[in-house]
């Protein structure tokens, strides 16, 4: 079991964050056999395989353990904000310490039993040029294959997932809000316990936080909660997000016919599809319209109390108010015969 000690001040000081690259890395499991453990994104990545394919897909594998799907630790840093840009992240990587490339892949591979893909070890005599190409590989697979389409709607089921954890928190405290993200975590006596779960390389028992700042970050790619590999690295615990059924590709669900009479058929359809929270971005993806005819949708639901919305960094994120819960919940997951 890993525990991480917390006094006080640690607890007050523990954060949220999400990470495009950590996404980006994470992400690359959907094309190493493990697709399976994540039912509502296999559908999406089906549709990518195409454009996966003509980058250097061999490097962008090989980064992956077969057996537990690890990655490197140096790929994926602790997020520097709660929302970083991507272009800072990208170039961070390229800055990493080329001492720790091969120290990072052997980590990763051999407590598994596993030997370092050759594709890896071939250039073990230029760590610099290998971390360069896999920076690289990285950012074309980021560019090409999720930016476009993808990380807008993850992004926002990212940022309702900590909206969502910091409600918890300030609602039920550190014990709701730990036990909420995993049955693997407990939290007794200033101590957050992580169950091992399979053959974990050596690790202290127990990692105290000391002021470094424990970071919480969920990803559409873990099916659990997982830590650094290595006990030095900052503090830093990766958990599966909730909601990625949001991102399974399906119809808004149809409003009914009272709803529609009594708001108009537009904002009636906005407001039963958001029984999960949704940025006006993703809306807008959904609905096939532009981010501007949302917004001035959402204003008058707002303006009427049957919405709320939510602020983290610089994106904005809306759901049912109570008083919208009880006016749409009549009606959801029936057709128009009302």
């Amino acid at each position: 079991m890993i525990r991480f000690r917390l006094d006080v001040a640690d607890l007050a000081a523990t954060s949220f964050a999400y990470s495009p690259l950590q996404e980006t890395v994470l992400s690359l499991r959907m094309w190493t056999g493990h697709a399976w453990r994540f039912p509502a994104l296999r559908e999406t990545f089906a549709a990518l395989r195409p454009a996966f394919e003509h980058l250097d897909h061999v490097l962008l594998t090989s980064l992956v353990a077969r057996r537990r799907y690890w990655v490197p630790d140096f790929l994926t840093p602790r997020p520097p904000t709660s929302a970083p840009d991507v272009r800072r992240e990208f170039a961070e990587l390229r800055a990493t310490d080329p001492a720790v490339v091969r120290v990072g892949l052997e980590q990763t591979f051999l407590p598994l039993g596993e030997t370092v893909p050759a594709r890896l070890t071939g250039a073990w005599d230029d760590p610099e040029r290998l971390l360069l190409d896999i920076a690289d590989a990285l950012e074309e697979y980021w560019t090409s294959c999720l930016r476009p389409v993808w990380w807008p709607r993850a992004r926002a089921v990212l940022e309702a997932d900590i909206g969502h954890r910091a409600r918890v928190l300030a609602e039920g405290g550190a014990n709701a809000l730990f036990t909420g993200i995993s049955g693997r975590l407990s939290w007794a006596e200033n101590m957050l316990s992580i169950e091992r779960d399979g053959p974990w390389p050596s690790l202290a028992t127990e990692i105290p936080i000391d002021g470094r700042r424990l970071l919480l970050t969920p990803s559409c790619f873990a099916d659990g909660v997982s830590t650094m590999l290595s006990s030095q690295a900052p503090p830093h615990i990766v958990y599966g997000a909730r909601g990625l059924a949001t991102l399974a590709e399906r119809p808004a669900p149809p409003a009914a016919r009272t709803l529609q009479r009594l708001l108009g058929a537009p904002r009636a359809r906005l407001l039963t599809m958001l029984t999960e929270p949704a940025s006006t971005t993703e809306l807008a993806h959904r609905l096939g319209v532009t981010p501007a005819a949302v917004s001035q949708h959402l204003s008058v639901l707002r303006a009427a109390h049957l919405l709320e919305r939510t602020r983290h960094g610089r994106h904005v994120r809306y759901r049912l108010s109570p008083l919208g819960t009880a006016l749409c919940e009549p009606h959801l997951g029936h057709g128009s015969d009302h």
